[in-house]
């Protein structure tokens, strides 16, 4: 299901104000779709089917903040968000598809190699909202308007301020190792989640399966999403979190909760999370229109204000407190790499950390 038919490079680059993210290359390519706006027929259409069917690999919380905020911008279109870990929406779609059940209107992922396979399956609709075309960095958006980075985040250590010391805190993926921290730390499942299978993937290949392998001696918590070592750390059930997602522990800073983030020394995997329109869409008009939503400025400085996300955007403003990702060692994945290896790094997790 996940097999590799062709090439992918990645950019490398930081500019002001966005960085450089993963650019396909492929030996043709169909010209992508003229830039879409968002019209009366276009609504009216939508509002004629009156429903979306939204599968979301990003939080609860956030995907049904989305959800309201276009049911109270178009009234009478109904969001139904179908939340899920990434890799479990993959696997559901793939299973869909199969038997020729056409379900799903848009999806996001936080695993970037789901779209090589859904596009070269054909299951996505070209559709390129204006809003893309004219304010995110060509990198962000497939050139063909399959998709586009509707936001990212960091996967980074953390820990608990009322059961750490900051001077004693560890501030690299190495000082996890310590003995000290045997049966304090908490971490993600790559076969639940896609940002935790991204991280697994990157620090296997910048500090081998050889860390991961001592790393599991150290009595980890096993958890499934990449938002819940942000809350064991939070509530004092572990000290340390191994990965997770850096916006959790800010918000949870804000409300005043014993919690700090820390950017290792080594890098911090970037978690770049993608939302493409189906090709079969049951609701195509409302599907395109939330997508067109989804990457507004509107909606992108919400994900900002509210979750602490990254956008894309070059209109959006940068939340305050917030560690500009300019000034963050940025660990990034190969999409192509990763849907190679993917039942591999699951596996081989499985038996390291006996989950």
């Amino acid at each position: 299901m996940r097999k590799q038919n062709w090439s992918r490079r990645e950019m490398l680059s930081v500019t002001a104000g966005s960085i450089a993210g993963a650019v396909f290359a492929a030996a043709s390519r169909a010209a992508g779709p003229p830039p879409a706006t968002v019209t009366p027929a276009l609504i009216e259409a939508a509002r004629k089917e009156g429903k979306i069917s939204y599968y979301a690999a990003i939080e609860l919380g956030v995907a049904e903040r989305l959800g309201k905020m276009f049911e109270a911008k178009y009234p009478g279109i109904a969001v139904r968000v179908e939340r899920s870990g990434a890799e479990r929406i993959f696997q559901r779609i793939a299973q869909e598809q199969g038997s020729g059940i056409h379900a799903v209107d848009v999806a996001n992922s936080t695993d970037m190699a789901h779209y090589l396979d859904w596009k070269k399956n054909g299951w996505l609709a070209p559709y390129l909202p204006e809003e893309v075309a004219k304010h995110f960095p060509a990198d962000q958006f497939d050139p063909e308007g399959l998709y586009a980075t509707s936001c990212a985040w960091f996967e980074t250590i953390g820990y608990n301020t009322n059961l750490v010391k900051a001077d004693d805190a560890p501030k690299s993926y190495a000082d996890l190792l310590d003995p000290k921290w045997q049966g304090k730390i908490v971490k993600g499942h790559p076969s639940y989640s896609g940002a935790i299978l991204t991280t697994t993937f990157v620090l296997a290949r910048e500090l081998g399966w050889s860390y991961l392998e001592k790393l599991a001696q150290q009595k980890v918590m096993q958890v499934q999403s990449a938002g819940d070592p942000p809350r064991k750390i939070m509530l004092g059930e572990r000290a340390v979190m191994a990965d997770g997602n850096d916006y959790s522990l800010v918000l949870f800073k804000d409300q005043g909760k014993p919690v700090e983030v820390v950017y290792p020394l080594e890098g911090s995997p970037l978690i770049i999370v993608q939302s493409g329109v189906f090709q079969n869409a049951p609701n195509p008009n409302a599907a395109r229109l939330f997508q067109s939503f989804f990457l507004s400025r509107e909606a992108q400085q919400m994900l900002v204000d509210e979750f602490a996300h990254r956008s894309f955007h070059a209109l959006v403003k940068p939340r305050a407190g917030l560690t500009p990702m300019s000034e963050v060692k940025m660990l990034k994945s190969d999409p192509a790499a990763v849907q190679a290896q993917s039942e591999e790094i699951k596996a081989r997790y499985a038996k390291l950390f006996r989950v």
